[in-house]
């Protein structure tokens, strides 16, 4: 089984690929190309298929959750510039509000779960609310939660709404196919935690904020730093992802 990556940054297109290669993430294939211009006879053949992927943290959270390669699913977290505070806010008026978009294509293939996230807030809820009646009345069930870095012991907020949209007609298939792996790995507090060892960036809002060693100083000419923040910085918290996508599928 294929899975197909939308990602139309190159630098995070080359990402994906390299993970791809390294078995860090399901093997696929990455298209470079503006989710605007993905057809849905695109998709055809595809098992999973993920948008707006980043550096893969969809795909590598369904395999800490259990979830098989071979496992339909959709993931798609949205451009947050339009509803994010630290943005211009301008909403659905904003060019890079793709949802109407991502929902056509979901809309034409009607793959049987989709996973997403977005920023929280009033902004975000206002989203969710629009996300969850399109898939409403397209014939999905809907539900999200509102979640955050912390929860996973990460030493930060990142608050986020992650939502899943489950086509009903495919209940019982999906009781009959694989299913995720209900064995949780054990995080004891011997353990020590992956978030521990980490070095504080002074930003321009006078906070600081963590981010991963050897990113510090950020300075153009400094292979990969900016751009390895960036992809970081746009990615999801896989640790958070997994425990949504294992709640949503205890409730199968």
């Amino acid at each position: 089984m294929t899975a197909y990556y939308n990602e139309h940054d190159p630098y995070a297109a080359q990402w994906l690929r390299n993970l791809i290669t390294a078995g860090h993430i399901a093997p696929g294939d990455v298209d470079e190309r503006s989710i605007e211009d993905v057809l849905p006879s695109d998709l055809a053949g595809y098992t999973q298929c993920h948008f707006f992927a980043g550096i893969g943290g969809w795909s590598y959270a369904m395999r800490l959750a259990g979830w098989p390669d071979d496992r339909p699913v959709w993931t798609g977290s949205c451009p947050c510039h339009p509803f994010s505070v630290a943005g211009a806010q301008r909403g659905s008026a904003d060019d890079r509000h793709l949802w109407p978009t991502f929902f056509n294509l979901i809309r034409e293939c009607r793959p049987a779960s989709v996973f997403g996230e977005q920023v929280a807030g009033a902004a975000g809820l206002a989203w969710l609310d629009h996300v969850c009646a399109d898939m409403e009345d397209a014939g999905y069930a809907a539900a999200a939660a509102d979640l955050c870095g912390a929860s996973v012991g990460a030493p930060h907020i990142r608050q986020r709404l992650y939502w899943v949209g489950f086509a009903e007609e495919s209940r019982s298939q999906e009781r009959a196919g694989p299913r995720a792996s209900r064995e949780v790995p054990a995080r004891g507090p011997e353990q020590a935690s992956p978030w521990g060892n980490v070095e504080w960036i002074a930003c321009s809002d006078g906070k600081a904020r963590p981010t991963q060693p050897g990113l510090f100083p950020l300075a153009h000419g400094v292979r990969n730093r900016v751009g390895r923040l960036r992809a970081y910085g746009n990615a999801i918290i896989p640790q958070v992802a997994e425990a949504f996508i294992r709640a949503f599928d205890e409730r199968l």
